[in-house]
């Protein structure tokens, strides 16, 4: 059921059956680490490059959020996978091991609430039945493509972030009473302050993030204390406090209930400047600690809001703007 312009209800249950987060070494050292499947000992996990690590990391939470939910390959209808890389090809050369039919999707960072409103339309519209959302990213390949390779030795800026090396894979079904449910998404639009600065990239997503959840609040009518949490993905600190105050503006109080989850997942200790990013970054934390939290009964309902920039190294050399996008899903237990 489509509610205002961006935001739809599913009129059956849609449960998130299984799920499986893996992460690198500096991951595992933050937060969340003993709340991930599994957690690298050596970045490259004996790969000889950084993208096909990445692709190693993919296949392993794919296979295991298949093989937690008991369900075979066979059942699952269809594939939904993202990544940060060209042409997709962590996420597609994954996908390639599992005979299963696959999409691609592209939000950058928001990647993974694409997949899970996709594939809460295909589930809605009675078309499948199990559907397998995964999303994922690797600092080395990352750096790599957008920035500079890592033997350059190029040090970021105060304003950067850190590239989460982590993937995280969700099962969506219309089986498993009891389980977390997602209850509702919104499709967020492009949003472009004009902001330039691709070393500040918090601050060119945290509009973005605001125009979503000031839009699923309105077309849900619900207040923001509705959520136990509301967690955006990528924002860092910097971008954080930005979204805090863009949406004070908008008569929206975020203090009780605001959490991202790249600036959550280092620990205090770890140098990360603003935090953590990438299409890794809230898939992992949401496939790991929250999940892991609302079946305990810990945490009711969350809002989440995976927020990308939807930049190139191109788009960034001939001086464009960085246009942001976040898309929000509800979840409930």
């Amino acid at each position: 059921m489509k509610k205002g312009r961006h935001t739809f209800i599913p009129s059956e249950d849609i449960f998130i059956l299984s799920t499986c987060a893996i992460a690198g070494p500096n991951e595992g050292r933050g937060r969340f680490g003993s709340y991930y499947d599994a957690v690298l000992e050596d970045p490259d996990w004996d790969c000889k490059t950084h993208e096909k690590t990445e692709i190693k990391m993919h296949k392993f939470a794919i296979e295991k959020a298949i093989e937690k939910s008991k369900k075979a390959r066979e059942e699952v209808d269809c594939l939904i996978g993202g990544d940060l890389l060209n042409q997709l090809v962590a996420s597609t050369f994954a996908a390639r091991e599992f005979e299963i039919p696959c999409l691609g999707v592209y939000s950058a960072c928001a990647s993974f609430g694409e997949a899970l409103a996709i594939a809460s339309f295909l589930i809605g519209g009675q078309n499948m039945k199990n559907v397998l959302c995964c999303t994922g990213s690797h600092y080395g390949a990352v750096e790599r493509q957008f920035r500079y390779p890592l033997e350059l030795g190029t040090q970021p800026a105060p304003s950067s972030q850190y590239t989460v090396t982590a993937a995280g894979a969700a099962l969506l079904s219309t089986e498993g009473e009891g389980q977390p449910r997602l209850t509702g998404c919104t499709i967020g639009k492009i949003v472009d302050y004009r902001i330039c600065d691709a070393n500040n990239m918090g601050a060119a997503m945290a509009p973005a993030a605001a125009d979503t959840i000031v839009t699923h609040l309105q077309d849900t009518g619900r207040r923001e204390n509705y959520y136990d949490y509301i967690f955006t993905g990528d924002l860092g600190k910097y971008g954080t406090e930005t979204l805090y105050h863009l949406c004070k503006e908008r008569g929206l109080d975020l203090s009780s209930c605001l959490n991202d989850c790249g600036a959550l997942i280092y620990s205090e200790k770890q140098k990360d400047m603003q935090g953590g990013s990438g299409a890794g970054c809230l898939a992992a934390v949401f496939c790991s600690y929250i999940y892991k939290e609302m079946k305990e009964g810990n945490i009711k309902r969350v809002l989440l809001v995976p927020t990308g920039a939807l930049l190139s190294k191109g788009s960034s050399l001939q001086g464009e703007s960085i246009p942001g996008i976040a898309h929000a899903v509800s979840v409930e237990a």
